[in-house]
């Protein structure tokens, strides 16, 4: 790599003016007179001929005549275009040196901005190797925080030089993770302190010379070894009946975790530590809201470009039933009770990574076509990881639908800073006594966790039963009753 170390002054009179920067300004004289002023300085470099380190450097400017306001590398464009020199640009004070390079130089990717609450992240995994070609903006590693996995973009279109940082760093905004050409063919520049290890480092001997050696010492003789009689071999100790029969240590795997199971886990222990958490039940008859699904699913689809679910339905009887009790969207703080005048549901999704919590704003000014869009919109970057920190933030009530993974019922845990969440399970056909007679019927049992620090059981009993009505008849959203 050949570095070029420029300090130049403009004198004029009795004052200097540096003149280092990204441009160079227009110098008019402070006289009248024609004088011709150098740019000269006690350390002044020129590029000799065939050489590839600078000499000397000079430049002239006359009266009157503007001097180049292009950038600096464009200053410099006298080069060959063959020449091996690199010119090297960094920011500098007075006392600093300028570091230039022409069109065809390096470029950083470094780790993006990820969020207001978030200070770091960890490496997962490069999604390019050294060598290969990107596209400005393409992804060419993954980092991996508390709430979301967020893409590592090229910022300039090239050839990846190297990589400075491997998998499972912990990295923060702003920290270079590769080095990437602009020009297809680069040369990967070590840093200095790269070069004087591998100075360091002692050269092994050559195995020949090592053989040559053991060749030249005399071999001294041997007397024969008389074998001695083999002690009879004990058999190993038979375990007591007592002893456990642990499987061998070789038939185990140590994985580390994710940050997202890392805080995943941190947060679902702190809700149970800080939480008086209960919970109850009630069971929904499914038949109404399944056959309004199964009458209008194709003119729903028709109209608004989505299909129908179910899971509109509950979070439109989630919203009439914190309407209805305030204190479940409510939570402490501190000494205080927030009331919350605003619905915003949050919808529990697990994905291969681990859990994540989008919420759907004002679901409460939401009608079934927006919320049914919304979620799948959510769902959507929830598994390819393209959903953001913002789109995770805050919520005031829970919703989680164990049911898709066949859950018949369950007791699920309270997402912190909330109070309450909603466990929806499977839906399943048992016999049921509907106005004196035995019929099947698709049930569905539902469970209601809640702060009881805050909600008292008459609270969330209601609420619970409230979902209940709603669900088994949808009527009553129109009606409000």
């Amino acid at each position: 790599m050949m570095w070029g170390i420029i300090r130049r002054k403009v004198t004029c009179g009795n004052s200097s003016t540096l003149i280092l920067g990204q441009t160079l300004q227009r110098i008019r004289p402070t006289v009248s007179a024609p004088r011709s002023y150098s740019c000269a300085g006690k350390e002044t470099l020129l590029l000799g001929r065939g050489s590839k380190h600078v000499r000397n450097f000079s430049h002239h400017i006359l009266p009157g005549s503007p001097v180049n306001s292009k950038p600096i590398r464009e200053v410099v464009a006298f080069l060959p275009t063959e020449s091996p020199i690199r010119l090297w640009s960094r920011s500098f004070s007075s006392d600093d040196v300028l570091y230039l390079r022409d069109e065809g130089g390096l470029v950083d990717a470094v780790v993006p901005f990820m969020g207001e609450s978030i200070s770091d992240g960890t490496l997962a995994k490069f999604l390019k190797k050294p060598g290969d070609r990107v596209e400005i903006d393409e992804p060419i590693a993954q980092v991996e925080t508390d709430k979301v996995t967020i893409d590592v973009a090229s910022p300039e279109a090239g050839v990846i030089q190297k990589f400075v940082a491997k998998e499972g760093d912990t990295v923060e905004p702003g920290t270079k993770i590769a080095v990437i050409s602009k020009s297809d063919e680069g040369v990967t520049h070590a840093a200095p302190s790269e070069k004087m290890s591998d100075k360091a480092a002692p050269m092994p001997s050559p195995p020949a010379e090592k053989e040559n050696v053991d060749n030249k010492k005399p071999k001294a003789e041997t007397a024969p070894v008389k074998e001695k009689p083999k002690a009879p071999s004990l058999s190993p100790p038979k375990p007591s009946a007592s002893e456990p029969q642990l499987p061998p240590k070789e038939r185990e795997r140590r994985v580390p975790m994710t940050r997202l199971r890392k805080r995943v886990a941190t947060r679902l222990k702190d809700s149970q530590n800080t939480f008086a958490l209960l919970t109850t039940f009630n069971e929904v008859d499914m038949t109404n809201l399944m056959k309004l699904r199964s009458d209008y699913k194709d003119s729903f689809v028709e109209k608004h470009g989505v299909k129908l679910g179910l899971m509109s339905g509950f979070i439109k009887a989630a919203v009439s039933g914190l309407q209805n009790q305030p204190i479940i969207n409510a939570v402490i703080d501190g000494d205080d009770i927030i009331y919350r005048d605003y619905v915003d549901i949050s919808i529990a999704v697990g994905t291969p990574k681990g859990l994540v919590v989008p919420v759907i704003r004002n679901a409460d000014k939401m009608n079934f076509a927006e919320i049914e869009k919304e979620i799948n919109t959510l769902a959507k970057k929830a598994n390819d990881g393209s959903i953001s920190i913002d789109e995770m933030a805050g919520g005031s009530f829970t919703i989680s639908n164990g049911g898709v993974y066949g859950s018949l019922l369950s007791t699920p845990i309270i997402n912190p800073p909330q109070s309450a969440i909603l466990g929806m399970h499977s839906i399943v056909s048992r016999p049921m006594v509907v106005e004196g007679n035995v019929i099947p019927r698709p049930m569905m049992y539902i469970a209601l966790t809640y702060d009881h620090r805050l909600i008292d059981g008459r609270e969330a009993v209601f609420f619970l039963r409230r979902i209940k009505d709603v669900v088994e008849d949808p009527r009553r959203l129109l009606l409000d009753i």
